[in-house]
């Protein structure tokens, strides 16, 4: 009952441009998983926009949201209402440096060679 009135609005599927604009713009992404998901790229993308993270603590989620630093880690729903509470504690700039050096295309190739030199070098 709450989608299309004045604060809330469905848009759908949105493209890369769309999706990069409506996320920098975002107070929050709120992403309240209910299984343990193996890596969020949506929380990535959102914090690569400056865009804080508030999500259920499970699956990969401790390992790419800094609690208190990058967004809000929390176990239900009323603990999620109250990190939107709070959000603005959240410095987006933070954000966007977390990501960046955790997750950049730099850190992943380096990341990778790390792997296959260990793989090849334990033979």
């Amino acid at each position: 009952p709450y989608i299309n009135n004045t604060d809330i609005v469905y848009v759908g599927n949105s493209g890369p441009h769309a999706r990069l604009t409506l996320l920098s713009r975002a107070c929050a992404l709120l992403h309240p998983i209910n299984f343990p998901e193996p890596f969020g790229l949506s929380v990535i993308e959102a914090m690569a926009c400056g865009t804080p993270v508030i999500a259920f603590n499970l699956g990969s989620m401790p390992e790419i949201i800094l609690h208190e630093k990058t967004g809000f880690l929390v176990s239900n729903i009323d603990e999620a209402v109250e990190a939107v509470k709070d959000i603005d504690q959240i410095n987006r700039k933070h954000c966007t440096d977390w990501v960046s050096s955790m997750f950049s295309r730099q850190k992943m190739v380096k990341n990778y060679l790390k792997v296959y030199r260990k793989i090849l070098t334990n033979k």
